[in-house]
C-alpha cells in the first residue's frame, strides 16, 4: 500500500495517510497542472470511489491538509481498500495521467 499508510491513532479509529509532495509522481502531477498536495490526493480518492469503488462511498471521511492526505473513520477494511486503490495511482505515471484526464473530461474537480 506504499506510499500510503494505515494507522490506528486510537482504538477503533483508523487513518489512511499519504505525505503529500513526497511521491515519485510529484513532477508528473505538476506537469498536469496540479499541485501534489493533500487536496489533490483527496480529489484522486473521490474520483476512485466514484468511478471504481462506489461501495466505499460514505464509509469514511476526508481531512486533508496541504502537506498530508488523510481519510479517517472506523471502517478499517474500507480504508484499506481505498489505500490499495490509491497506491495503484500513486506509483504509476500513466495511471495518474489517465485518472486526471478522465476526471477533467467528466468535469470532476481535483481540488488542489
Amino acid at each position: 500500500m506504499l506510499p500510503l499508510r494505515l494507522i490506528e491513532p486510537t482504538p477503533g479509529e483508523y487513518s489512511l495517510l499519504l505525505e503529500a509532495g513526497t511521491t515519485r509522481l510529484d513532477d508528473v502531477i505538476e506537469d498536469l497542472g496540479h499541485e501534489p498536495n493533500g487536496y489533490f490526493w483527496e480529489g484522486v480518492a473521490q474520483v476512485l470511489v466514484g468511478t471504481e469503488a462506489p461501495a466505499l462511498e460514505g464509509r469514511f471521511s476526508y481531512g486533508p491538509e496541504g502537506d498530508m492526505f488523510c481519510a479517517y473513520g472506523k471502517d478499517h477494511g474500507g480504508l484499506e481498500e481505498l489505500g490499495i486503490l490509491m497506491a495503484t495511482i500513486a506509483t504509476d505515471d500513466d495511471r495518474v495521467r489517465r485518472l486526471v484526464a478522465a476526471a477533467e473530461a467528466n468535469g470532476m474537480q481535483l481540488d488542489d
